[in-house]
């Protein structure tokens, strides 16, 4: 196989082996993001010096395992280090979101020589972005997009959006139907002829995630690129380890919420007349929906870490239906609580702060929104119908990206 990557500037990436290293590199990232996130917000400016900068600190390839050059950290350590930086800008956060989940798909999909390369290439500091569902299908998982050809001639043609992270990617990565209707993962080195990435998101929230669309016009994809999807009886940790990060980026909002409305209520919001007390920070009343929100978000977060520990417990080789289901299940009972909190802290938020913490220089409406709009990635109805149904009837989740 003769993989080669062209990155119009190529990025050196460090390789972190130390959860220590990995989560101090986090608060670093976090740090520098937060003074302009309001902005970024309010402006659709992409944070791309951020996600070079993410890559750079080599964050990008911590759970690429050490046989293969990487990091080799565990999920408790993804999680964490996603929750801190989406503390600060969760559209940073949700832009590597889905590099991650790709790479778990190569590891638990790819033929050896393809995990080799890829894997190496990330190592070195390339990012894989997604070529997301399609839009006017009946359902997510309803694939349109056509490889068609035999041997060395296929080619992809197609409609793709939810494209997180394509805009700033060095190998985008798609689904397709073969001709034998067989879906496929098709992975293509950037840029490459027939492809346009056009900038279309136009969420409220996550607003420079650049989760737009991605149009394939005959594109060129060689049959070393190819993964084939597994079969649905296949147990795979891929849902879990997605949804792990999805939570863990509710989690990052919630706590970002929290943060800016503590500060806000101590510096800048009044107390309602009828307090009787000279700080906002004393009303009474304010002081148990804080207790409140505190403990749910520490809830949240504990089955947060619960959940990377029941993955980081699985022997990849030893993967079964029972186990996968376990960790799909735990990671949904922490993704519930997540979700709740995240638009619980979010909207308590302004409701603390007054009319006043509406205005627009504040940009406090941005941890709303995002909440809101991130949360909607896939219903936690059907997390909560998961959970039951495998309790009560022994019934293991289905197996996709979405549980």
């Amino acid at each position: 196989m003769n993989l080669s990557f062209a990155s119009p500037e190529p990025r050196q990436a460090a390789v972190i082996t130390r959860r220590d290293q990995a989560i101090q590199a986090a608060h670093s990232l976090a740090e520098q993001a937060k003074p302009g996130a309001v902005e970024r917000d309010q402006q659709r400016i992409y944070p791309v010096d951020l996600l070079n900068e993410f890559t750079r600190l080599g964050l990008g390839s911590i759970s690429v395992p050490r046989r293969f050059g990487g990091g080799g950290l565990d999920y408790q350590t993804l999680a964490e280090v996603f929750r801190i930086i989406s503390a600060s800008d969760p559209s940073l956060g949700q832009i590597p979101q889905n590099h991650f989940g790709l790479i778990q798909f190569i590891l638990g999909e790819g033929e050896p020589e393809q995990q080799e390369t890829l894997l190496q290439a990330v190592v070195n500091g390339h990012r894989l972005g997604n070529g997301g569902p399609e839009k006017n299908t009946r359902h997510t998982r309803d694939v349109q997009a056509r490889l068609s050809g035999k041997g060395d001639s296929r080619f992809l043609t197609g409609e793709k959006f939810y494209s997180t992270g394509a805009l700033f990617a060095d190998i985008l990565v798609t689904t397709a139907l073969q001709d034998d209707d067989r879906p496929v993962m098709a992975f293509i080195p950037l840029p490459a002829a027939g492809i346009e990435i056009v900038d279309d998101w136009s969420g409220m929230g996550q607003r420079t995630t650049a989760s737009g669309t991605v149009r394939l016009n005959q594109v060129a994809v060689d049959p070393a690129w190819i993964i084939p999807l597994p079969s649905p009886e296949k147990p795979t940790l891929r849902g879990a380890v997605s949804q792990l990060i999805q939570a863990a980026i509710d989690a990052g909002i919630a706590q970002g919420a929290l943060d800016d409305a503590l500060a806000f209520v101590r510096d800048h919001s009044r107390p309602w007349v009828d307090a009787g007390v000279a700080r906002n920070a004393d009303d009474p009343y304010i002081l148990a929906d804080i207790g409140r929100i505190s403990t749910e978000l520490s809830a949240a977060n504990a089955l947060l870490r619960r959940a990377a520990r029941v993955l980081d417990a699985i022997d990849p080789a030893a993967l079964t239906a029972e186990n996968s289901a376990a960790a799909s299940i735990a990671v949904a009972e922490a993704k519930v609580l997540t979700t709740e909190i995240a638009l619980r802290a979010s909207e308590k938020l302004l409701e603390w702060g007054g009319s006043r913490a509406t205005l627009l220089q504040h940009g406090l409406d941005r941890h709303w929104r995002n909440a809101r709009t991130h949360t909607l990635h896939d219903p936690v109805r059907w997390k909560t119908h998961a959970i039951g149904n495998y309790y009560l009837n022994a019934v293991y989740p289905a197996r996709h990206a979405w549980i």
